[in-house]
């Protein structure tokens, strides 16, 4: 219990603490990749963006893994004895001002720092174990919701709540996500469009950017992108085969793909059952068993994009229609189709395409973190705080495999909680800063494990 209320006083004064000291082997891990080089190398400083972008960016990245979701959540960096630990410590002010005066060529060009980082973190952290033999590019979009007419860009858009359709005055980021079969996903390429953007609005072009991301990273053997039907077009087909990948795209109905389903022999259905049940948004009911088959099909066939390739059908029995009590008279089926141009079986294509879901994972820690908000009333300056978002994405996940396999594929906000938001207090001995952390904090292992690999000695000769 606690002390009596009269036995307890409260001081604002100790100079020498932190309460996030878990930013030092984060942001030395950033510092080895050199985030505030390559921000600054593809950021051109000008009178409106200020000196030392490179060091701003890197700032803004460390309120992100400290927790911050806002211009104004920054001064987290400002607090005890933070100045001694780091250089770089600006005003949330200085901060959002450096943002607001970015144009969207500057956004462009922190959308590019964004690639080279996690280039530079694959060859320092073990990221994307496997990718030499296979690796998936994940696509998606999602609908950011934003409050006031003074947003640029905001539009009214088609999100889901609650199972619904509803449309929302949002912005609307695109990602592409790299992962393997060992590996949770980081973020490839980001791109802000207004709210009232189709899905696919840029998806061609940010595939081809993720494909050539994925290869930069190690991804050496077979890269596969898949994408749900807002993105089953010709555009993003044509890209991914003249980047030398296979896809595996979910397409809309239409009447020529429903003769095609038609055309399936009933005897080539193949029975699957899930590992783990699936939730069917169509019904609101979780599913472990489908039927699945396939056939050739010509997609685009109208346009330059033509492209013959696997359909794939996955179909599931609806619940039964009849009265209750009595039995329906013959099965009726729902069918999901997608494209594909693998050498795997049904079966495995079908399970492939369904890892697809993996991106919301990701869109999950965005919006528990920096991307809970589109902070700023500048369309420019929330595409530079989207990528800025994957840099502290990809720096979080980079030091999680650094700590062990547990932390490699957990959640942003317990790498959060249990190695960057430790307090700690600051000591000086023999010209070394030492940090004191709390006895029997639950999670010193890691925390000193992460710490021993970033700040390891440099090798002898």
């Amino acid at each position: 219990m606690l002390h009596a209320r009269r036995a307890v006083d409260v001081v604002f004064d100790e100079a020498n603490l932190v309460s996030c000291a878990g930013l030092v082997p984060v942001m030395g891990l950033a510092e080895q990749v050199d985030l505030a080089g390559l921000v600054g190398a593809r950021v051109r400083p000008d009178l409106s963006t200020g000196s030392n972008p490179g060091g701003k960016a890197a700032a803004v990245v460390a309120g992100m893994a400290a927790g911050a979701d806002s211009i104004d959540d920054l001064d987290v960096l400002r607090h005890g004895g933070m100045a001694t630990l780091f250089a770089g410590v600006y005003a949330p002010s200085t901060l959002g001002s450096f943002l607001r005066f970015f144009t969207w060529g500057h956004a462009l060009q922190v959308e590019a720092a964004a690639r080279d980082l996690l280039t530079a973190l694959a060859v320092r952290a073990p990221l994307l174990p496997d990718a030499a033999r296979q690796a998936y590019v994940d696509v998606d979009s999602l609908l950011r919701r934003v409050y006031g007419h003074a947003k640029q860009g905001a539009g009214f858009g088609h999100a889901k709540v609650g199972g619904y359709s509803v449309r929302l005055r949002g912005l609307s980021p695109l990602v592409a996500t790299i992962s393997t079969a060992a590996a949770a996903p980081v973020i490839a390429a980001t791109r802000l469009r207004g709210g009232n953007a189709g899905s696919a609005r840029g998806a061609a072009s940010l595939v081809r950017q993720a494909i050539a991301t994925a290869r930069a990273c190690g991804a050496t053997g077979r890269v596969l992108v898949r994408a749900d039907s807002a993105f089953g077009s010709g555009p993003v087909a044509t890209a991914c085969r003249k980047a030398g990948a296979n896809f595996s795209l979910t397409l809309q109905s239409n009447p020529k793909l429903r003769a095609a389903i038609a055309g399936i022999d009933e005897q080539a259905w193949t029975p699957v059952r899930y590992p783990g049940a699936v939730f069917d948004e169509d019904t609101g009911c979780w599913i472990s068993e489908a039927e699945v088959a396939e056939t050739v099909y010509t997609a685009f066939e109208t346009t330059r994009h033509k492209v013959t390739a696997r359909l794939v059908v996955r179909r599931v029995k609806e619940r039964n229609p009849a009265p209750e009590g009595q039995e329906a008279l013959f099965p009726l089926w729902r069918y999901h189709t997608f494209l594909t141009d693998t050498t795997e079986s049904t079966v495995d294509a079908d399970l492939t395409h369904r890892g697809h879901a993996v991106v919301e994972q990701v869109f999950a820690d965005l919006i528990d973190g920096p991307l809970a908000h589109l902070p700023s009333g500048r369309f420019a300056a929330n595409a530079a705080w989207l990528s800025l978002a994957a840099m502290s994405h990809n720096l979080l996940r980079a030091a999680g495999c650094l700590t062990s396999p547990r932390y490699a594929t957990a959640r942003a906000a317990t790498i959060r909680r249990q190695l960057i938001t430790i307090p700690a207090r600051l000591a000086h001995r023999a010209r070394r800063l030492i940090l004191h952390l709390p006895a029997h904090w639950p999670w010193q292992q890691p925390w000193q494990t992460l710490f021993d690999r970033v700040h390891a000695p440099p090798a002898t000769a």
